[in-house]
This record gives structure tokens, C-alpha cells and sequence, in this order.
């Protein structure tokens, strides 16, 4: 069920709002029909996945139980493993198996499984619960509420990456207690914010980017369309990806919880490691905190914290997907943040006139590695837009040169809605937004949210 589809935001959220609202008062009934609600919206898409995600959470709830119970560590590292191979199994058994068949010249094949919504992220928020579990960081919660951590609809199937400790205990406040007016209005700014740049930005910027990545798959592609989608896509995949964690935050308000923010103006960054404070900020508190830092960090020497670097972002990489594109796309970010390692450490830094322009041609080229469905199609793009291609004009400029102004000019999401106030203006304004994304919603394609591959 996507965000936005008019069966979510007429037949589903209303329903889900309505009822979570009517039971406020009775904490018990409130968050099973939560959890219900929930798993309604995860099968919706194909039940045939709802088990695996029930499994999962039955799975870890009950070592969870019985590491209380026994106060045995190795139970919890075996399930952390359990849950990896399990992620293992649907998102890179094909990949590995292919690489095997290449290097051995093995003639049997493992056919790609079909990849469940979503499994990276509930996987993940398992596995922040064991690790916390392990460190002595975790209390023990009801069946209930760690169902309603890993299955909460707003943020399952792409993020924001939530933390136990930041879900749990506002599970049982009531959606009617003060500041219930405000987090209803804030929260529908949210939504509507987030839907208008899944609408009205990442979408009209899918129609020419995503036919170029297409075509490069196969056939080469020309100068003019290699360019203009090698600039596209790191706008399209901004706002969609920012869009649906916008309307996630927004759509957990109107419940009466708060999801940590994923976005900060990435764009508007000097450096990279700027870039990824501001970029997916729930993943990356979990590749620092989970990764880096239990391979040592910063404590062991420059050499030592770079290689820490380089290895966080190739898993962070492949965490993405099961392709060599990936694995690159993650290397080039680690040897990235790793020359600003040592250059912060040798060097004086450069001025943001100069190094702004480096870091966004740093990002337009990896980015293309991360879009591309194999490195035959980098290629093609590589060499189109070396000027090795066909020759035509650009199109679609007006397009981009909107959507760069937005990403780069004006409040982020969370500065607006922190700005703003009761308005007799806001109310038809909004409205009248509403009115024309509906409009395009219904007569125009949809596409699915970037980050539900993943």
C-alpha cells in the first residue's frame, strides 16, 4: 500500500486514525488494534509476506525472553546471525550464488527469491533490540509492544530507522492527551509536505529519469539523456526518499508518537561527511553505532579509523542491494570519507566556494553507480556522458532547475513546520495543494517509493 495511493489516504489512514482515536482512552485495546491496523497495511501489498514478518517478531520476542530468563549472551548472537541469514536468504542468495557459478564455473543456479517489503528495516530494528540487549542497554518489553516497534506502519517499509528506546515508551501516552491539536496540525503538514515532493518532484522527475536507466541497461544511451538524468536522479531519489519520511513522521503524529528526522538539507553540505549527517541520518546513527564503532572507530590510529570508514560504507553499501554497483557505490563513499579523514588531519580546509562544487560532482558520479541496474549499464552512462555518445540536446531542464531550488533554497521540512502558526490563510491553502496532488494521483502513473526496493 503506497503512501500515495488513494486507497491509503482515503480507505486506509482515516480508518487507522479514526479507530486508534476512539480507543484513546483504552490503552490495551488502542495499541492491538494499532498492531492490527498494521499488519493490514504490510499484507496489503502481498500477504503472503505478513507471516515472515510475524515470524520474526515472534522469533526475536521469545530469545529476548529467554536471555532474561537464562542470562545467556550467545543466545542473542546466534539470533542476530539467525536474522542476518535470513536477509541473507531473500536479498543476496541470488547475487552470491552467481558469483560462485562465475568463479568455479559451477553450472547450478539459485533463482532470486522475491524480495519481501521492508526487510531490511524490520530486520535492522531486531537487530538494534538484540545488540542493545547485549550491551545491557535494553529492558525486557511485552509481546505487544515490541510487535508494534518492529510493525508499525508509518516507518516498516522504509525508515526512518527507529530505535527501541525512541517508540516504546510512547506507546502508551493517549492520542488525546495536551498538544493533541497541535501534533494533528503539524502532523498533516507533514504529510502534506512529503506528498507534494513525492508528487510534484521525485515523480516528474522519474518520468525522464527512470526510461534512461532503463534504455542503459540494454543499449546505449545518448550525451543529452545521459546528462540530464545523471542530474535528475540525485533530486528524484532526495525527494522521494525525504517525501516518505516526511509523511512517516507526519502519519506517526497524528497517532501522537514522535519519529526522529532523516533528512537535513544534504544538499545545502560542504563536505561528505556533512553530507551523510544530513542524509538517511536514522542509518547512519546505526552503521556508526552498530559498525564502526564496535570495529574500533577512531581509537586506534588514522589508518586504522579509515579502514573502519571504507568497511562501514562497502557493508552500507551492499545493505542497499545484492549487485556489484552497490558494493562500488558504497567504496567510493568510505575512500571518500576516509581522504577527508586525513586531509581534515594534513591539510587546511577548502573553501565551501570550491568545495561544495567537488562534492556535488562526487555525488552525481556515484550516484549513478547506486541507480544503474549492472556496471554494463555505468558504462553506458559513464561514456555517454564523457561526450562519447550521440549528440542532442538537453530537455527537461525546467524540471530540474525547480527541483534543485528547492532542495537547495528555503527551510527543510522540519524548520517549516517548526515556523509555522495558525493562519487564516494555511487552512484553503493546504486545501487547495491537497486538491491538486489528488488530481495528479489519480491522472497520472504512480511510482513506488525508490527506498521499498531496499
Amino acid at each position: 500500500m503506497l503512501f500515495n495511493s488513494l486507497v491509503f489516504l482515503f480507505g486506509f489512514l482515516p480508518w487507522a486514525v479514526l479507530g486508534f482515536w476512539l480507543l484513546s482512552r483504552h490503552e490495551n485495546a488502542r495499541l492491538w488494534f494499532l498492531l492490527a491496523a498494521s499488519f493490514v497495511f504490510y499484507g496489503y501489498w502481498d500477504w503472503r509476506f505478513a507471516p515472515l514478518l510475524a515470524g520474526s517478531i515472534i522469533f526475536n520476542w521469545l530469545v529476548a525472553k529467554s536471555f532474561y530468563t537464562y542470562r545467556r549472551r550467545w543466545v542473542l548472537t546466534a539470533a542476530i546471525v539467525a536474522n542476518l541469514l535470513v536477509l541473507g536468504l531473500f536479498k543476496y542468495l541470488g547475487f552470491f550464488s552467481e558469483i560462485v557459478r562465475q568463479t568455479i564455473s559451477w553450472q547450478g543456479d539459485f533463482k532470486r527469491l522475491a524480495l519481501p517489503l521492508g526487510i531490511s528495516f524490520f530486520t535492522f530494528h531486531n537487530i538494534i533490540y538484540l545488540a542493545d540487549l547485549y550491551r545491557g542497554r535494553a529492558p525486557r518489553y511485552s509481546f505487544r509492544d515490541y510487535a508494534l516497534y518492529i510493525a508499525l506502519f508509518p516507518q516498516i517499509l522504509a525508515g526512518p530507522l527507529v530505535r527501541h528506546n525512541e517508540i516504546v515508551p510512547q506507546l502508551p501516552l493517549p492520542p488525546a492527551r495536551p498538544g493533541a491539536a497541535e501534533r494533528l496540525a503539524r502532523g498533516l503538514a507533514f504529510l502534506l509536505i512529503g506528498l507534494s515532493k513525492k508528487i510534484f518532484l521525485a515523480d516528474a522527475l522519474a518520468a525522464f529519469v527512470d526510461p534512461v536507466f532503463a534504455q542503459a541497461a540494454t543499449d546505449p544511451v545518448t550525451t543529452g539523456q545521459a546528462w540530464i538524468a545523471a542530474l535528475g536522479f540525485p533530486l528524484q531519489i532526495y525527494f522521494d526518499f525525504s517525501g516518505y519520511s516526511d509523511m512517516a513522521i507526519g502519519i506517526a503524529l497524528m497517532l501522537g508518537f514522535t519519529l526522529p528526522f532523516n533528512f537535513d538539507a544534504p544538499y545545502r553540505a560542504v563536505t561528505l561527511a556533512q553530507f551523510w549527517r544530513r542524509w538517511h541520518m536514522t542509518l547512519m546513527r546505526f552503521l556508526r553505532d552498530y559498525v564502526y564503532i564496535p570495529l574500533g572507530g577512531n581509537r586506534r590510529g588514522d589508518a586504522r579509523r579509515c579502514l573502519n570508514v571504507i568497511v562501514t560504507f562497502l557493508l552500507g553499501g551492499l545493505w542497499h542491494g545484492a549487485g556489484w554497483t552497490f558494493i562500488l557505490w558504497g567504496a567510493l563513499h568510505g575512500i571518500g570519507l576516509a581522504v577527508g579523514v586525513l586531509w581534515r588531519k594534513f591539510m587546511k580546509p577548502l573553501p565551501a566556494a570550491l568545495s561544495w562544487p567537488i562534492l556535488i560532482a562526487f555525488l552525481i558520479l556515484t550516484w549513478i553507480f547506486f541507480r544503474a541496474r549492472s556496471m554494463e549499464a555505468a558504462q553506458h552512462f559513464l561514456t555517454a556522458m564523457a561526450g562519447q555518445g550521440t549528440h542532442e540536446a538537453m530537455s527537461n531542464v525546467r524540471t530540474l532547475l525547480i527541483a534543485c531550488a528547492f532542495a537547495l533554497i528555503g527551510p527543510s521540512s522540519q524548520q517549516l513546520v517548526a515556523k509555522l502558526k495558525p493562519a487564516p490563510w494555511l487552512a484553503p491553502f493546504a486545501a487547495a495543494v491537497t486538491a491538486v496532488a489528488l488530481f495528479k494521483i489519480n491522472g497520472n502513473p504512480s511510482y513506488e517509493f525508490i527506498y521499498f526496493h531496499f
